[in-house]
C-alpha cells in the first residue's frame, strides 16, 4: 500500500532539521536564535521567489544565469528612483504620497522589459538561453556598477523599507502571527481534504 507521507519531502525536511541542529551545536548555540532566524527568513525570501520562477525556466529546458544581476539592477533602480531620479528629473520630493509604489511599479517594469528582451532573443532569434543569459549576467552587472558608480545608496522611503520585513514583519508582529497561524491551518486543512478525496476514490 502507498504511504500517505511524501517521503521525498519528509526527507528534505528531516535533512534541514539535522543541518540546523548540527550548525546550532557547532556555533555554540547561536544559530537557532530569534534574531538569526528572522535574518535568515528575510534573506531567504528573495531567493525563494527567484527559485520559484527559475523552476518554470528549467522545466522548459532552458537556463537563466542573469537572475542575480537582474535583481541587482532592479534593486538599484528602486533606490535611485526614490533618492535621485524622481526629485531631480520629475521634481517629486520624499513627501509625495505613494512615491514608493511608483518606484516599485517602474522597477518591476524595468525587470519585465529586460526579461522580455532576453526572451525575444531566445525564442524568436534562436540564440541558446545559456549564451543570452550569460551575456545578460555580465552586461547587467556592468549596468548596476554604472548606475551607482560603485557607491551605496541611502535615504529610501520608510514605507518601501517595510516591504523587506524585519523583526516585526512588514505588517506588525501580531498580524504576522495571525496570518502565519491561518496559513498553517489552511495547509493542514488542504492536506486532510486531499487525503479524504483520495480515500473516496480508493
Amino acid at each position: 500500500a502507498q504511504t500517505e507521507i511524501d517521503l521525498r519531502l519528509f526527507g528534505m525536511v528531516l535533512a534541514l532539521a539535522v543541518i540546523l541542529l548540527v550548525f546550532h551545536i557547532a556555533s555554540g548555540g547561536k544559530l537557532i536564535q530569534p534574531n538569526n532566524m528572522t535574518t535568515l527568513a528575510v534573506q531567504a525570501a528573495g531567493i525563494a521567489i527567484i527559485a520559484t520562477g527559475m523552476v518554470l525556466v528549467i522545466v522548459s529546458r532552458n537556463i537563466d544565469l542573469s537572475v542575480g544581476s537582474l535583481v541587482g539592477v532592479i534593486a538599484m533602480s528602486y533606490a535611485l528612483l526614490m533618492t535621485d531620479w524622481f526629485p531631480d528629473i520629475f521634481g517629486l520630493g520624499p513627501d509625495t504620497p505613494f512615491l514608493w509604489a511608483l518606484a516599485l511599479a517602474m522597477g518591476i517594469g524595468i525587470g519585465a522589459a529586460i526579461g522580455a528582451l532576453q526572451g525575444f532573443i531566445i525564442a524568436y532569434i534562436g540564440v541558446p538561453s545559456f549564451i543570452v543569459t550569460l551575456g545578460g549576467l555580465l552586461s547587467i552587472r556592468g549596468a548596476v556598477w554604472y548606475l551607482s558608480s560603485g557607491a551605496a545608496v541611502s535615504g529610501l522611503d520608510p514605507n518601501f523599507q517595510l516591504i523587506g520585513g524585519g523583526a516585526q514583519g512588514s505588517i506588525g508582529g501580531t498580524l504576522t502571527w495571525v496570518l502565519g497561524v491561518v496559513g498553517a491551518a489552511a495547509i493542514i486543512w488542504l492536506l486532510i481534504s486531499s487525503r479524504r478525496q483520495r480515500r473516496r476514490y480508493g
